[in-house]
């Protein structure tokens, strides 16, 4: 059974893609067909998207699912008017926060993304062009001013850990990769030593990151499933042996990886 989610939003949508998918992943037996909608923020382009979510219901055979962060309440009772079985996130926790707070909402779009004066906004820029300055060992000068340094074998997800932990969280976290040239005689770079209290490692099972490197160099040493567990392995001693903490990736996403950084190594969000 596939059911046809629909994400709306007057605004960009990922609130309530994100809450939405949180849901949704609780219900592992249904297959979802994701549909996400933004800046729907004017009754004309709403009465568009109601049109185009009948069609979809209608060749489903399933009332969809609507997951919105709609404000306007004229814009929102299109969609409450449909076949459909709708998520209204703001009203449902809007009204009970203005009688607990005893004021009223402004109901204004697109306020959570406001950046007019917004430290916050500027910090997580500045540390997504510290993450792509200091990708892959790429430069090691501005270790000094990280919040945090990824170390592991290549394609162990360090890149895509740092930037999201850049956008979402503004710290500045840099990565450096352990590659096979180092394997004959594993230890940490001068450049790591200084900075050892910054140092968190990134592991992965061999079969996986074999997996991975398949995709990106197939056929070759890089990727053999026995280079994947030597790096894996003497990376693993080298962190064990230097008491730098680390996780294994295999299983978790950047989301998951990132929260659990931050827990062990005590860094506010």
């Amino acid at each position: 059974m596939k059911r046809c989610v629909f994400f709306i939003s007057d605004s960009t949508g990922i609130t309530a893609e994100s809450l939405g998918q949180s849901l949704l992943t609780q219900f592992e037996h249904i297959e979802f067909d994701y549909h996400t909608v933004p800046f729907v923020d004017t009754i004309d382009k709403a009465q568009k998207v109601v049109e185009d979510i009948k069609q979809m219901g209608l060749s489903n055979g399933h009332r969809p699912v609507i997951i919105s962060t709609i404000v306007d309440q004229q814009i929102s009772q299109l969609f409450k008017a449909i076949d459909a079985f709708m998520v209204d996130i703001f009203s449902s926790y809007l009204s009970p926060l203005e009688q607990e707070l005893k004021q009223h909402s402004t109901h204004h779009i697109g306020r959570v993304r406001e950046i007019d004066s917004n430290p916050r906004y500027t910090q997580r820029i500045d540390a997504v062009h510290f993450a792509l300055d200091n990708d892959d060992g790429g430069r090691t000068r501005d270790y000094d001013k990280a919040d945090l340094i990824l170390i592991g074998v290549s394609r162990c997800g360090k890149t895509p850990t740092c930037l999201y932990l850049a956008m979402q969280f503004g710290i500045r976290a840099a990565n450096y990769p352990f590659t096979e040239d180092d394997m004959d005689n594993l230890k940490l770079s001068e450049c790591l030593k200084p900075y050892k209290n910054k140092l968190f490692g990134l592991t992965i099972e061999p079969e996986r990151l074999s997996a991975i490197r398949q995709e990106r160099r197939s056929n070759s040493r890089y990727a053999s499933l026995r280079q994947c567990q030597q790096e894996t392995k003497e990376v693993e001693l080298l962190l064990q042996k230097e008491r730098i903490p680390f996780i294994n990736t295999t299983h978790l996403s950047v989301e998951e990886i990132s929260t659990r950084i931050l827990s062990q190594v005590g860094i506010e969000r």
